[in-house]
C-alpha cells in the first residue's frame, strides 16, 4: 500500500457578485499577461539600443566587457552547469580566440604574423580555431570528470601562458599585439567618428550593437540546446553518468561535443574582448580569469542561460564600478595608497558572494527569481 498523497492547501475561491468562482486575487496579479511581458521586453530592447546615444564611453566599455563575459559564461555553463564537467581552462580558449583573430586579420605590417583576411572572416576562423583546440582536448574531457578534469584543464592555462609569452611571432610576447578593427558590410568599427542623429559614434558605440547581436544569438542557440534532446542528455550525464549510459546516452561523445561547443563560445568571447581592448596581452588570460568565470556561473545559477548572463554582469562590472567610485568608497583606493585596490576588493566581494550562494542560495540569482515567482503564483494541482 502506497503512502497517501499530501493534502494541498489552496486559497479558497472568491465568489464574484453573480455567484461564480473568481480567480484568487494573488493569482490574478502574479502572472502578467503575454502582452505586458511583450511590452516589457520591447521596452528593454529599445533601452539597450538607445544607450549609446546617452552614455559616456566608460559605461559603454563596461557594458561591452559584460557582454563578452556573458558569452563566455554561457559556454562554461553548458559544460559545468548543464553537463557537470569542471573546467579550469576557460581562459586558455579565450586567449586562443583573441590571438587567432589577430593572426588572421592582421596584415603583418608590425613584423608579426598576419594573414590579412577580411576581419569578419578572421573572427569566424578564430572561433573555429578555438573549437579545434577544444576538439584536440576533447578525448581527455570525454573520459575525465570532476576534479581530474579540472586539474587537466588547469594545465591548459599554464601551457597557454608559456606560448603567449614566448611565441613572439604570433603573440608579440609580453607586450602583446594590436587588434585590427572589425569591418562588416562596409562599416569599420574603429575610432573614426560616424555621426548618427548628431551623436558621434566611435569604436565603442559601433561595437555596442555588434556585441548585443552576438550575445543574443549565442543565448538563443544555447537555450535551444538546453531545451532540446542534447540538453536532456547533458542533464542526465550531470545527474547520474552511469544511469545515462544505461539509458543509451553516449556519455563520452556528449562530453567531448559539449567541451568543443564551450570552447567555441570562449573563442567568440575572446574575439569580442580583443576588439574592445584593441590590444591583447598575455597577463589578462591567466588562472584568475578562469576562476572568475566559475564564479559567474555559480553566482548566476548553474545550468541556466539567464543565470550565466546575470552572473557575468555582476562579476565583470563590480571591479569597474569600484574603480570608478574608489574615491567615495571606504577602504578602496588606488594601488599603493594604503587601501584595497579595486580589483582586489572586487575579488573579495564576489568570493563572498560565491560562499553565500553556495550556503543559502544554491540556485543562484535566477533561483531567487524563480522562487519569488512560485511564491507569488502558487499553482494548484488539479
Amino acid at each position: 500500500m502506497g503512502l497517501p498523497e499530501p493534502t494541498v492547501l489552496s486559497e479558497p475561491a472568491v465568489r464574484s457578485g453573480n455567484g461564480e468562482a473568481a480567480t484568487p486575487r494573488s493569482r490574478r496579479r502574479s502572472v502578467p499577461p503575454l502582452s505586458l511581458r511583450l511590452c516589457a521586453g520591447t521596452a528593454g530592447a529599445v533601452l539597450l539600443l538607445a544607450l549609446p546615444f546617452y552614455l559616456e564611453r566608460f559605461w559603454l566599455e563596461a557594458g561591452l566587457f559584460a557582454m563578452a563575459a556573458a558569452i563566455g559564461a554561457i559556454g562554461i555553463n553548458l559544460l559545468t552547469g548543464a553537463t557537470g564537467q569542471l573546467s579550469m581552462g576557460h581562459a586558455f580558449f579565450l586567449a586562443v580566440g583573441a590571438y587567432a583573430y589577430c593572426v588572421f586579420a592582421a596584415d603583418g605590417g608590425d613584423g608579426l604574423t598576419g594573414l590579412h583576411l577580411p576581419t569578419w572572416l578572421a573572427a569566424c576562423c578564430a572561433v573555429l580555431v578555438a573549437g579545434v583546440a577544444g576538439g584536440l582536448f576533447s578525448p581527455i574531457s570525454g573520459r575525465l570528470s570532476g576534479a581530474y578534469l579540472g586539474i587537466a584543464t588547469l594545465a591548459l592555462v599554464f601551457i597557454g601562458q608559456h606560448l603567449m609569452f614566448n611565441a613572439h611571432g604570433l603573440t608579440g610576447g609580453a607586450n602583446g599585439r594590436d587588434v585590427p578593427p572589425l569591418s562588416l558590410f562596409g562599416l569599420t568599427f574603429d575610432d573614426r567618428e560616424l555621426v548618427v542623429a548628431d551623436v558621434p559614434f566611435g569604436s565603442t558605440e559601433k561595437l555596442w550593437y555588434a556585441g548585443l547581436a552576438v550575445l543574443l544569438m549565442a543565448a538563443l542557440f544555447a537555450r535551444g540546446v538546453l531545451r532540446g534532446r542534447p540538453g536532456r542528455a547533458m542533464n542526465a550525464i550531470r545527474d547520474h553518468r552511469v544511469a545515462a549510459g544505461v539509458l543509451g546516452v553516449p556519455v563520452a561523445r556528449h562530453r567531448a561535443a559539449v567541451f568543443v561547443l564551450s570552447s567555441m563560445y570562449a573563442g567568440l568571447a575572446g574575439v569580442l574582448l580583443a576588439l574592445v581592448f584593441q590590444r591583447t596581452v598575455p597577463d589578462y588570460f591567466g588562472i584568475t580569469l578562469s576562476l572568475e568565470y566559475l564564479a559567474m556561473i555559480v553566482i548566476g545559477g548553474l545550468g541556466s542561460v539567464s543565470g550565466a548572463v546575470a552572473g557575468a554582469v555582476f562579476v565583470s562590472l563590480l571591479p569597474q564600478l569600484l574603480t570608478r567610485y574608489s574615491d567615495a568608497l571606504p577602504l578602496v583606493s588606488d594601488p599603493g595608497t594604503g587601501g584595497l585596490a579595486p580589483e582586489e576588493a572586487a575579488r573579495y566581494l564576489y568570493g563572498a558572494a560565491v560562499v553565500l550562494v553556495v550556503l543559502f542560495l544554491p540556485g543562484g540569482l535566477v533561483g531567487v527569481a524563480a522562487r519569488h515567482r512560485v511564491e507569488t503564483d502558487p499553482g494548484e494541482k488539479p
